[in-house]
């Protein structure tokens, strides 16, 4: 039992009518209707006004009618809208009732949407320098569930996680250890991962509020994270898996498993985003910006300045 039941049981009794009014080959739809017409819609009426010779409202209103009379098990009713469309209202306490007493067979849900096709699903993309925090799960909870409701469509999903390894959060952790004097090695009992982003990002930023002269050893160490034959990149590799592992160690007792696990780092250093940035520039997706706060970047516009995106910043990382 699912939505898609209900469209079916509209398209069936739509189907009788046509029949009793002796008319055939009217490929009609039924779709989610939009907020306040209902649950389902037809634009039935529009197709029939030509060979009825009425307005589509007459027939929304004829239909309708008829459509009372017909068996119903989902709908709890249909109504004529001036415009034309005749919607359907589902009958949500029997809808619920028979979708509580089908939860509990493995069969639920199962519809073949996807006819076998494949789909990309990426979700949780959380920077390898902390542990999962409620937000993150939060996130992770909705795609699996995507994920897992796309299979039962009969789909070959194809789970993401796109791992962002480059970036300024795994730069701090980087200038924590390296700089900063931080031990690799957590205190008895804590994970990697939540030493991390418990002890050394948070201290290693309240640093920078105190003394913003350090801003330039991040940027040399952001710089350097991408490339991966620097002894700053290797370091930060075996950093941020080790913290991957913990937060992979959190989703797995969840449930939650990938299919692929996506490096930014890779990306970078294996030359494709040099190819991509190119295209994007030949494209004309991508703007050089010679002013405001995102001056000597390379963005991609938004509805306002505000919501401008970097995808490149001044110093080339």
């Amino acid at each position: 039992m699912t939505f898609k039941s209900i469209i079916d049981e509209v398209e069936n009794n739509l189907n009788k009518i046509l029949s009793d009014l002796s008319i055939s080959d009217v490929e009609f739809s039924v779709e989610p209707a939009k907020p306040g017409f209902g649950d389902v819609s037809s634009n039935i009426s529009y197709l029939l006004a030509k060979q009825l010779k009425k307005s589509p409202k007459d027939i929304a209103e004829m239909l309708s009618e008829k459509y009372s009379k017909c068996t119903n098990t989902l709908v709890l009713k249909s109504e004529a809208h001036p415009s034309g469309y005749l919607n359907f209202f589902a009958n949500w306490e029997k809808l619920s009732q028979l979708i509580l007493s089908e939860s509990y067979l493995d069969t639920c849900g199962d519809v073949d949407i996807g006819h076998g096709s494949t789909i990309v699903v990426e979700h949780t993309s959380v920077n390898p320098n902390k542990a999962l925090h409620i937000g993150h799960i939060r996130n992770i909870v909705i795609g699996d569930t995507v994920s897992r409701i796309l299979e039962k469509a009969n789909y070959k999903v194809n789970v993401l996680n796109y791992i962002d390894d480059s970036g300024l959060q795994v730069a701090d952790i980087v200038v924590g250890f390296k700089h900063f004097g931080y031990a690799q090695e957590p205190p008895n009992g804590k994970k990697f991962d939540h030493y991390c982003g418990d002890d050394v990002y948070v201290k290693t930023t309240e640093k920078y509020e105190g003394d913003p002269g350090l801003e330039e050893i991040r940027k040399n160490v952001l710089k350097e994270l991408e490339d991966g034959d620097s002894e700053i990149a290797k370091f930060a590799d075996k950093i941020t898996r080790r913290v991957l592992a913990g937060q992979l160690e959190t989703c797995w007792n969840l449930g939650v498993t990938y299919d692929c696990l996506n490096f930014e780092s890779q990306i970078i250093r294996s030359g494709l985003w040099s190819e991509i940035f190119e295209k994007l520039k030949g494209m004309k997706l991508v703007e050089f910006e010679n002013e405001g706060k995102n001056w000597g970047c390379w963005v991609i516009r938004g509805e306002d300045k505000e919501e401008d995106k970097v995808i490149v910043r001044s110093n080339g990382t």
